[in-house]
């Protein structure tokens, strides 16, 4: 299982939340180009629908591959009053002839992606990861150095963490208090570059000079409330339902 919160920020602004990111997390970040390929099998005699998610990790010296199944995330008067999605999640490290594999199985492509960005992972009561990403599609099959920003101009900013269970409420916590230190309440330099979609009393915070511009967005994905009007398509573009958006 995985505790997850997404939100957008425009581009212009990635650096800002960087150097933040990295006196939160107190390491350095790691490069991130992840193929991200999925497929989707149709419903047969017996079977379901079933959709995996191939990722390739091109920033390795030899890319490497994995496979990833993501369930329905959690429901009930439990998960209405988290900030966090809380979903099952199912991955392992596979071959190179993954892909010929599944589509032996009867899969099929039903998109692809290419994320460029950025990730840092690190230990604050559960081990979280943070990663901030251009999200961009393929004009032709597989042709990853021909690819173009969905949203240009906007990046996906997903928090993650694992979980079960047992610990699930705990690392719920975790996350939703690390997420607290993104907000104005925070970091006061940073309210003309941030907004973070978790409940704050707003009446402490003292702001002077220019009005504050709420460009990042964080919530349970498939949650656009509260998200700038001007960010509003690519929210619904980049922000998935707990599946993922298809492009």
């Amino acid at each position: 299982m995985e505790c997850v919160v997404q939100g957008i920020i425009e581009t212009q602004h990635v650096e800002a939340l960087e150097i933040l990111l990295q006196g939160l997390c107190g390491v350095h970040r790691e490069r991130l180009r992840i193929h991200e390929i999925c497929l989707k099998s149709g419903p047969s005699l017996g079977t379901v629908a079933s959709e995996v998610r191939l990722l390739c990790d091109l920033e390795q010296p030899e890319p490497t591959w994995t496979v990833r199944h993501v369930g329905g995330s959690m429901r009930g008067a439990g998960a209405d009053q988290i900030s966090v999605l809380v979903r099952p999640t199912v991955e392992s490290k596979v071959s190179k002839n993954v892909l010929r594999l599944f589509y032996s199985l009867g899969y099929k492509l039903d998109h692809e992606l290419l994320k460029v960005g950025f990730a840092f992972h690190f230990q604050r009561g559960a081990q979280i990861t943070v990663i901030v990403s251009s999200v961009n599609k393929m004009l032709k099959l597989h042709a990853t150095d021909e690819a173009v920003p969905v949203t240009p101009g906007i990046q996906l900013v997903e928090v993650t963490a694992p979980t079960t269970t047992e610990n699930y409420t705990e690392v719920v916590a975790a996350v939703s208090s690390f997420c607290e230190h993104l907000a104005p309440l925070g970091v006061l330099e940073v309210l003309r570059y941030l907004h973070v979609c978790i409940p704050f009393d707003f009446s402490s915070v003292k702001e002077s000079g220019e009005a504050i511009r709420k460009l990042l967005h964080l919530s349970k994905p498939g949650i656009s409330t509260g998200v700038v009007p001007t960010a509003a398509a690519a929210a619904a573009s980049l922000m998935s339902d707990g599946g993922g958006t298809t492009l």
